[in-house]
């Protein structure tokens, strides 16, 4: 169909008036080179959930897309698809995205190879294909993305000779190609961290070289006891003793200093703000992380004002902020910043933490840090939380119908799943509850504040000596012991799904139903009664489905089983709450002797120290943005 004469002029105009920050994506004739790349993608790709659905070639501005973000100046900056179930082989399309500083498509299963156009994405920092299936060989273009920190490939089937272009990248923090079919030769990559294990044409018995004990070399790789170069590898020997040798005498001298000014700052027991060196390198840069100026986060504060705080909790306390380019985020200003152990360290969590990227996840923007001060950058959400959310009501009803919360709980789980079975490393959130799920602008669940407890407790050993949390949704081994796993919070989700259940606090549940024991107890006795009806929100009226309320019960009551080892799995507890082998399991719980569910009577002593006093536990919601 031809298009009219006028049509095209009037499409610019109108591209021009509405969408003023994306015109440098537009062609004369007003098409986003950047919205056809995008489709192309799509095109591509095999969607079962519809995550890209409204993903759209009639637009002329993809910002506003689910997965996609822009730059301030309309570009794509990311295009994050973990984990959605995705198939089909990635577009070359994927070229055009000029702008593109992160590609986060790990996760699926997604075939095919990697295209060369890949080389064209000179800003890209953080490319992760990994956990896939894709195949063929890494294309020697990728040497060209003079930019990238983080490459994560493991876990495919890729195959051929890593191209020597990789050697010509500096600045790489990790690469990561382990469990692939690749082969030898290796250049010489430059990269803090660099894993081939499970390669058997490089590391299997055939080739004669044993990569699992030098799979991970802080400095670069292949390392020279690899090679027939003896002399040089002792050299290097003597060099890394004489580095690590300073290095621990000026950190012991270090510790010695800020020991005694901690010592100074506590003496003069006051809240006040320093003045913070605020010169930073700026080519520290943590994949796709930003690192802020203390003073641009005071400013988009506006000082830390009072007025501004979204929540306070153990953490920290969060405050809304608005930054010079427009953007609302929200910033989290660390308490136990001194706990971290110093600036390295806390950037080396801070990685960690920003590499686990899931639609259900809340990202990390970006950081700060300085003497005194550790921020942490997060998105705005515009919904708050789960927890302040479940008793407002619009027009009379509630914010969060049936139907949301079971999408709320759908969500948390797979965010859960995520942090549980398929970020690496693992880690355990050891606080969930419904102040820190948080909700997007289309009431999505997503979990915040997930590896906080890791980031200020990493210098702890497995049986940590303070126990973070809320009363109420901590599991009894974790109190009684300290000792934290994934079973840990598959407690807290349990307790989380009574919380969307009943609209109420875990702790005012009980109390306000005028029952002895813990919330579990009752919740328990009302499914033996077959009473169900007693336990769900009022405000919910009878709008609700009955199938799904005891199905829902029934994961809550697994899931807060005594004993670590009788919880399901998350991914177990995705299936169940989807209406797949709940009855099956159900029916194997009935049989195993437990002792009743968790009550004050069962409870070790220590937590009847914090029921006493509710106020040392910080029990006030936690929310890291978002209206209260």
């Amino acid at each position: 169909m031809r298009m009219r004469w006028w049509a095209a002029p009037l499409a610019a105009v109108l591209a021009v008036i509405l969408l003023p920050s994306s015109t440098a994506t537009l062609s004369p004739a007003g098409i986003n080179y950047e919205v056809v790349a995008l489709m192309a993608i799509k095109t591509e790709l095999q969607d079962p959930y519809n995550v890209l659905d409204n993903w759209d070639i009639n637009s002329v501005d993809p910002c506003s897309w689910r997965m996609v973000t822009c730059s301030a100046d309309g570009y794509v900056s990311a295009l994050g698809l973990p984990s959605q179930s995705l198939s089909g082989k990635l577009s070359p399309g994927i070229g055009n995205l000029t702008r593109l500083q992160s590609v986060l498509l790990q996760n699926n299963a997604i075939s095919g190879t990697i295209p060369a156009s890949i080389g064209r994405l000179g800003m890209l920092q953080t490319l992760d294909m990994s956990d896939n299936q894709i195949t063929g060989s890494i294309p020697s273009s990728i040497g060209d993305l003079k930019n990238l920190n983080y490459l994560k490939l493991n876990n495919n089937s890729l195959s051929g000779v890593l191209p020597d272009s990789l050697a010509a990248i500096n600045g790489l923090a990790l690469v990561d190609l382990s469990f692939n079919n690749l082969s030898g030769p290796l250049p010489k990559i430059s990269s803090r961290t660099f894993n081939i294990v499970g390669n058997p044409m490089i590391c299997g018995v055939k080739s004669g070289d044993n990569c699992s004990s030098v799979s991970m070399d802080p400095l670069s790789y292949p390392p020279d006891d690899l090679k027939t170069q003896p002399q040089q590898g002792i050299a290097r020997s003597h060099r890394i003793a004489i580095i690590c040798g300073v290095t621990v005498g000026s950190v012991a001298f270090a510790t010695i200093i800020v020991s005694m000014l901690l010592w100074w700052r506590h003496r003069r027991n006051q809240q006040i703000f320093f003045d913070v060196n605020d010169q930073y390198d700026p080519e520290v840069c943590l994949g796709h992380l930003k690192r802020y100026a203390f003073k641009e986060l005071r400013a988009a504060t506006n000082n830390f004002n009072s007025k501004n705080i979204l929540g306070e909790g153990g953490y920290g306390i969060v405050y809304k902020g608005f930054l010079r380019d427009g953007a609302i985020v929200a910033v989290k200003r660390l308490k136990d910043y001194n706990a971290v152990g110093g600036e390295v360290q806390f950037q080396t969590e801070v990685e960690v933490i920003s590499l686990a990227v899931h639609r259900n996840l809340l990202r990390l923007i970006g950081f700060c840090t300085t003497e005194n001060e550790r921020l942490l950058v997060y998105p705005y959400m515009p919904n708050g939380s789960v927890a302040s959310q479940l008793r407002e009501l619009v027009n009379g009803k509630p914010a969060l119908d049936w139907s949301r919360r079971k999408r709320i709980a759908l969500g948390t789980a797979r965010g859960l799943l995520y942090l549980h079975e398929q970020c690496d490393p693992k880690i355990i959130h050891r606080d969930v509850k419904a102040s820190n799920v948080l909700l997007d602008e289309y009431f999505e669940a997503i979990v915040g504040d997930f590896g906080l407890a890791k980031l200020l407790d990493h210098r702890e050993s497995h049986v940590t000596t303070a126990v973070r949390g809320t009363v109420g949704h901590i599991a009894p081994e974790y109190l009684s012991t300290g000792q934290s796993s994934e079973k840990t919070d598959v407690f807290g989700f349990g307790v989380l799904l009574v919380e969307l259940i009943t609209g109420q606090k875990a702790l005012d549940f009980g109390r306000l139903a005028n029952q002895k024991g813990g919330v579990l107890d009752w919740v328990k006795k009302l499914h033996q009664e077959k009473q169900l009806s007693m336990m769900v929100d009022k405000d919910l009226g009878s709008n609700y489905d009955r199938v799904e309320l005891e199905e829902m019960v029934q994961v809550a009551l697994l899931c807060t089983q005594y004993y670590p080892s009788h919880r399901p799995r998350m991914s177990e507890v995705i299936r169940m709450l989807e209406g797949d082998g709940l009855a099956e399991k159900w029916e194997a719980s009935q049989n195993v002797d437990t002792p009743k569910s968790v009550s004050s009577e069962l409870l070790p002593p220590k937590f009847m120290d914090f029921a006493a006093d509710e106020s040392s536990l910080g029990l006030e919601a936690m929310e890291l943005s978002g209206p209260r």
